[in-house]
């Protein structure tokens, strides 16, 4: 696949990364958290969920799930196509983003210009007006890590794992799963009765993990949900009029929590942008000048062989 009209750079997944992404786009009342499992009680301490963005090590799929939507369903709500390789975590983010309508979230002017313009367009022609989307792309590419040095592209082989971004996302009580590799949305069914929608998520994903042999573990699942700031500051508004102390105690230290949180996320993008290769540079320098640079290579050398049998004899366990 091609990269549109520039280069989109692969990006981390990470719920600190991805809540920064959406801030940058200009949106505001929701955050990413990521799960460890799939529990309920999980879920309900991050409700409202407005959607889920699966990661994944991509395999051929012969009995895939659900049913790929064909009729005008698809002109009622945002699919893409997926152009560029390296812009699925986006895209994928972007797919819950724009099928959301909740009075506590606000798009902002990017992203509500950019639905609009293509409100009207084929799922190819969403694809390509996000690849050629400069606002977008230059967010997405904020977030990029800086390479210590520049090596040659080389094609991807057979042998190459290859990992994927979808989302899961309720639309007009439907759960439909966005995946702009496909044809269409794919539609899981009706959302049930007691209109919580994880509830029919839950067994779907669980269903596509067990597909995998035993000992794969390269998934990542994340909601985009309410703010949580903004939530418990509600709570804590309407807990101070009825003067409830624990109450009050109870959310003041969440919120406390959640504010450390945003402040690691922060230092932590910073890091991720900063280039080290300058005093990498000097701190080999240093070592060389004091003669010490070589027992520190052999030391490295040492550690990496012995991480490699480990990671060998590991696999022949599995």
């Amino acid at each position: 696949m091609g990269d549109g009209a520039g280069n989109w750079c692969l990006i981390e997944s990470d719920p600190g990364v991805f809540t920064e992404l959406i801030q940058k786009f200009g949106v505001s009342g929701v955050q990413v958290e990521e799960l460890w499992s799939l529990d309920k009680d999980d879920f309900e301490k991050l409700k409202p969920v407005h959607g889920l963005i699966f990661l994944f090590k991509w395999v051929p799929d012969e009995n895939p799930q659900g049913t790929v939507v064909r009729d005008s369903r698809a002109d009622d709500m945002f699919f893409a196509k997926q152009v560029i390789n390296n812009a699925c975590a986006t895209q994928a983010i972007l797919s819950v983003l724009l099928n959301v309508n909740h009075d506590e979230m606000s798009l902002g002017p990017t992203l509500s210009s950019f639905k609009e313009f293509c409100s009207s367009f084929d799922s190819t022609m969403k694809g390509l007006t996000l690849s050629n989307s400069d606002e977008i792309r230059t967010v997405h590419n904020s977030f990029s890590r800086q390479n210590l040095f520049e090596f040659d592209q080389k094609s991807a082989t057979k042998d190459d794992d290859v990992f994927h971004f979808v989302a899961y996302v309720p639309v007009k009580g439907r759960l439909y799963e966005l995946d702009g590799l496909k044809e269409g949305p794919v539609d899981h069914g009706a959302v049930p009765e007691s209109g919580d929608w994880l509830d029919l998520a839950k067994p779907i994903i669980e269903q596509r993990m067990a597909k995998y042999q035993a000992g794969e573990i390269h998934f990542n699942l994340m909601a985009i949900m309410q703010d949580k700031l903004m939530r418990y500051r509600k709570e804590l508004a309407i807990l101070t009029e009825v003067n409830d102390a624990a109450g009050i105690a109870d959310l003041q230290l969440r919120i406390s929590q959640e504010e450390q949180q945003r402040t690691q996320w922060k230092k932590e993008n910073i890091r991720r942008r900063h280039n080290y290769l300058p005093f990498i540079v000097e701190l080999l320098k240093g070592l060389a000048e004091q003669g010490q640079l070589q027992n520190v290579y052999e030391k490295a050398k040492t550690k990496a062989q012995e991480l490699d049998e480990r990671k060998k004899a590991k696999k022949k366990s599995v």
